[in-house]
């Protein structure tokens, strides 16, 4: 039951203080299909500078300078890549390997688009395009792999 006694509130105002906000550790962001193409292009080169990566971008479409280094900039603060200022070009690298971000993002749109359906992922992946016959074989040795996976893990 609230009181509806009237209260006496004292405020010191003689004493300054300074209250700090931590931000909560948040999940990284997924990056935008522009960040995913920069992000190749780090995984495949390795750690490089903004000229490195704008160089081979521009072999497959046209991207500024100027923005390459405003994504690598944005990417940064998220957390997707890093930036060591030891020299006086900034050299970029991915925080993540390559396989660790594209296990997360085939999670999220397994778990968003599919619910969570490994089946329905798989066919509506192999219904639009033509899989090669190495892609089949691969396909077909990663699933007897999880089998046997699976086995051994219930016999323990």
């Amino acid at each position: 039951m609230i009181s509806t006694q009237p209260k006496k509130i004292f405020v010191d105002t003689t004493n300054s203080f300074v209250v700090q906000f931590l931000p909560m550790k948040q999940p990284p962001q997924k990056p935008t299909a522009s960040e995913l193409e920069i992000l190749h292009v780090l995984w495949t080169l390795g750690p490089s500078t903004v000229r490195e990566v704008h160089e081979s971008l521009k072999e497959k479409r046209a991207m500024g300078y100027t923005s390459v280094l405003k994504f690598l900039q944005i990417m940064t603060a998220k957390g997707t890549v890093r930036r060591n200022e030891s020299q006086r070009a900034h050299v970029y690298e991915a925080c993540l390997p390559a396989e660790q971000t594209k296990r997360q993002l085939a999670g999220d749109i397994l778990q968003r688009v599919f619910e969570g359906s490994a089946s329905q992922l798989m066919m509506h992946a192999l219904a639009d395009r033509k899989a090669s016959r190495e892609e089949i074989e691969e396909l077909r040795r990663l699933l007897n792999q999880y089998e046997h996976d699976e086995h051994e893990r219930s016999r323990r």
